[in-house]
């Protein structure tokens, strides 16, 4: 259950927010890594939304779980940085 009460918003509305909550979450991670939950509680949005971003940054390697969930079932995620591919061509 979502932490935090707000009324369910449309699929459009949570698509347009989304490249500005990748960056806050990405911020978020970069200091410790987060369960959705935690990261809800943060940013104040419900954990419905912040699973939809957060696993947009994990389909595209920016972020990956952390070890095995905790006694509820959540994992922690934390941010990956990405080094740049050198090319021996």
């Amino acid at each position: 259950m979502s932490p935090v009460k707000t009324p369910m918003r449309d699929m459009l509305e949570i698509a347009q927010d989304e490249f500005i909550m990748r960056d806050r979450i990405r911020d978020i991670l970069k200091e410790e890594p987060k369960t959705i939950l935690e990261i809800s509680k943060i940013l104040g949005y419900p954990s419905r939304e912040i699973t939809i971003w957060l696993f947009g940054l994990r389909r595209y390697g920016e972020v990956e779980e952390t070890g095995r969930p905790d006694v509820d079932g959540y994992f922690k995620y934390e941010f990956v940085e990405k080094q740049e591919e050198e090319s021996n061509a």
